[in-house]
């Protein structure tokens, strides 16, 4: 039997009232490039949603993962709806495009891209995460309690099939370098790892027993590839569940609590990761708060059965008031940190320009 790879590319190339929400003609000029390629077999099936300004393409096909066609794909369904967003004049036209000239993987290149290729179980239940104002990091929290913390997860300790733990694999976004650690037998030093959420972010979890994967993350740091700020993240996730892999509400939980997370305004303030529907996936208090939204999907035979909008759900009420709650204190700060991000990672925003008139009324001290 072929594999099934899923694979979800986002970008934001134009939203209206600024950084709020694609617009339809934008997710209208992708469904028809996506839906030709359905017709000529590249793949098998998509959907495409949007958190905020952001356009995420899932899709499912049958060649593998860092295919050169699919990504090319979806180079060209966000160039030609950049084209459209010009011609809007919506803010922030082709925003995440590094560069107008694909040049045979999307990474790189300005789009977020999370990837998994596996052979369908049976049953194969798939979620897919999406964020807007937020950084890669934003998952570390929630994919760690999914995968690591028994307090989560009971299957960790009640289910045989999960009770071996995972492994994670971290990237080290700053110096370009990864590891792979276990849990539970490395929690310890993962978590001093994951911790950092600004600099050390989950790629892959795969199940220790057999090495298959669970979990894909994009890790792209648009700031660090264009070489200055141009925009925040917004990273997806895709994430395999039941039958070996944490069950749908273990994978849903760890977001019911709006934990701190990097970006909000200006991509420079630490605010609370606010669980919400497609319907509410629009950020405007402040531009935010930073916000996630979670489908769930049955694949068959590389076909996307649902989705269910696992967050439009009153179970979440609760989390969203304390997400505005925590976004009322936060916002009490101002300019100060804790809701202004620490200074070394304000160097990757548009706050060194305004340093650098400053920079010669320094002087030395005595």
């Amino acid at each position: 039997m072929m594999k099934t790879t899923v694979s979800v590319i986002k970008a934001d190339v134009g939203s209206v009232a600024g950084h709020v929400k694609a617009h339809s003609a934008l997710i209208k000029k992708c469904d028809e490039i996506l839906a030709k390629a359905k017709e000529e077999e590249l793949l098998t099936d998509y959907y495409i949603t949007h958190c905020g300004d952001d356009i995420d393409l899932i899709m499912t096909h049958k060649n593998g993962e860092e295919n050169e066609e699919v990504h090319k794909l979806a180079f060209d369904a966000f160039m030609e709806a950049t084209k459209v967003a010009k011609s809007l004049k919506l803010y922030g036209a082709g925003q995440d495009i590094l560069s107008d000239t694909f040049s045979g993987n999307i990474k790189g290149m300005g789009p977020g891209c999370a990837e998994m290729e596996f052979k369908e179980r049976p049953s194969d239940p798939v979620f897919v995460f999406c964020c807007d104002k937020t950084e890669p990091g934003a998952f570390n929290l929630p994919i760690f309690r999914m995968f690591a913390d028994p307090f989560n997860t009971a299957g960790l300790v009640i289910d045989p099939s999960l009770h071996g733990g995972y492994d994670f694999e971290i990237y080290d976004v700053i110096e370009h370098r990864k590891v792979t650690m276990s849990c539970p037998d490395e929690m310890y030093d993962a978590l001093a790892l994951l911790g950092s959420i600004g600099r050390y972010v989950i790629k892959h979890v795969t199940r220790r027993s057999d090495g298959e994967i669970a979990a894909s993350l994009s890790t792209d740091r648009l700031n660090l590839m264009a070489g200055k700020y141009i925009g925040k993240d917004d990273p997806v996730a895709i994430v395999r569940s039941q039958s070996g892999f944490p069950a749908a509400g273990e994978v849903v939980e760890p977001f019911s609590f709006p934990h701190l997370v990097g970006g909000w305004m200006r991509g420079s303030h630490n605010g609370p990761l606010m669980p919400v529907s497609q319907a509410n996936a629009r950020p405007v208090r402040f531009d935010g708060p930073p916000r996630v939204i979670a489908l769930g999907f049955q694949v068959a035979d590389a076909r996307l059965i649902g989705p269910v909008d696992m967050f439009d759900d009153p179970a979440f009420d609760k989390s969203r008031e304390t997400a505005s709650a925590v976004a009322d204190y936060m916002r009490r700060h101002g300019p100060f940190e804790p809701h202004r991000l620490p200074s070394d990672d304000m160097e990757y925003t548009s706050l060194p320009g305004v340093l650098e008139k400053l920079e010669g009324r320094f002087e030395d001290m005595d």
